[in-house]
């Protein structure tokens, strides 16, 4: 296990975006350690911060190949682009959905070859096309007759995925149905048209919206795909080869859940397709629990027992996630400051605590009534799984630019 975990540790620090920065080992228990030693000796302007674990990221992987062999994931950019996650993954093997030619850019610039990309968005800007085929990305999707015409303008010889609706994507924290998808209906004449365009229609793909937490509706969107596949082989077309069954995993339970619906769907839908190849488009399942921020207080006020504290970071930057994502987030205090001696403040005295961000703007509050010890001025909240739609979501409002904000490299041995 030690040789391979060895073996892991070098794929990641030669990986691009990674090779030739500074990249600290880590003990299972010493993030808050090192973080200290940032806050010490390299934050004098005390600005926020991250901290991307690429240890986490490696059994991600691991984890993922385990309980899904038979899906080849394609990590979703559009989550969080930063160069050392992708470079990580790409080195690990996972391959890429991209949604823009700047994502597409990026990727290729850590020297991923084009055909371990897929353009998943359905509307995409001519321009955007014209791209992809000048570099060679080879394999996109679309959900309307629209898309079909310009993808038969600008970049005809280009496989294609036929985006289908979910059935059900109520149990997502952010469905997608309403926005993409060829509805039931829509299905054969949309085939059609690609036949006449003299288009090649390669798979079928679908999402069951970000964030899931129904699982089952895998299994529901899994039978709709057969269905397509179906017409097509009806309508006399080549035998699709790609089923592509989208995102919405978060790692943990719900990612053990969902892989429990999927692969008895996929037995069952489609237990004898000849040269078929399963993808996914995951996201947060590999970038949310890899990055913790650290966010320093710049203001306090007391007001009896309530303690209200301004951060540097905020709605308007990486805390963006709690309108656009509705995620639920989390922090603990590290009082570098105030309480040297007990930075953790374990055992201390909590108080109703709300903490806002640092524009001048009310919108920008970032927890209310949240328990928190007495903190001063210069001490520091740190917020755990913070990769998830974070900073690629984040705006410079006010002056506070969220593309800004530094990311350290570490690296903890997980077994």
């Amino acid at each position: 296990m030690e040789s391979i975990i060895r073996n892991l540790q070098g794929v990641i620090l030669g990986a691009p975006g990674v090779t030739g920065k500074r990249v600290t080992a880590l003990p299972k228990t010493g993030l808050t350690d090192f973080m200290r030693s940032i806050i010490s000796k390299e934050q004098e302007t005390k600005e926020p911060f991250y901290v991307l674990d690429l240890g986490v990221v490696s059994s991600l992987i691991d984890k993922w190949t385990r309980t899904l062999p038979m899906v080849r994931p394609f990590y979703a950019v559009k989550c969080n682009p930063e160069p050392a996650l992708l470079g990580s993954l790409a080195a690990l093997g996972s391959n890429f959905d991209c949604a823009s030619q700047a994502e597409i850019e990026l990727v290729l610039s850590l020297g991923v070859s084009p055909d371990r990309i897929v353009y998943a968005n359905p509307c995409k800007p001519e321009s955007h096309i014209k791209y992809a085929a000048s570099v060679g990305v080879n394999l996109t999707t679309f959900d309307s007759k629209g898309e079909l015409d310009k993808i038969q303008k600008w970049h005809p010889k280009c496989a294609l995925l036929i985006r289908i609706k979910a059935l059900d994507d109520s149990g997502a924290r952010c469905p997608l149905g309403s926005k993409y998808g060829a509805l039931p209906e829509e299905v054969t004449p949309l085939l059609e048209a690609a036949q006449t365009a003299r288009l090649n229609v390669v798979g079928v793909s679908f999402h069951i919206g970000s964030g899931a937490t129904y699982s089952q509706a895998y299994e529901g969107a899994i039978a709709s795909a057969k269905s397509v596949f179906e017409a097509a082989d009806r309508l006399g077309m080549p035998r699709m080869t790609i089923l592509n069954i989208g995102g919405g995993f978060t790692a943990g339970s719900l990612f053990d859940e969902a892989a429990t619906a999927i692969k008895p769907a996929l037995q069952a839908y489609f237990p004898n397709e000849p040269g078929l190849t399963i993808i996914s488009e995951p996201g947060r399942f590999f970038a949310e629990s890899p990055f913790t921020l650290a966010t320093n207080v710049i203001g306090k006020r007391v007001r009896g027992e309530l303690r209200q504290y301004w951060i540097n970071d905020g709605i308007y930057g990486s805390l963006n996630c709690i309108l656009n994502d509705h995620a639920t987030i989390t922090c603990t205090p590290l009082a570098c400051n105030s309480n040297s001696a007990n930075p953790t403040c374990k055992g201390e005295r909590s108080y109703s605590s709300t903490v806002f961000g640092p524009t001048c703007d009310a919108l920008d509050t970032v927890m209310m009534g949240h328990q928190l010890p007495e903190l001063e001025v210069d001490d520091w909240l740190v917020f755990p799984n913070m990769g998830a739609y974070t900073t690629a979501s984040g705006s410079s409002f006010n002056g506070f630019n969220t593309a800004a904000i530094l990311t350290y490299l570490a690296y903890s041995n997980l077994s």
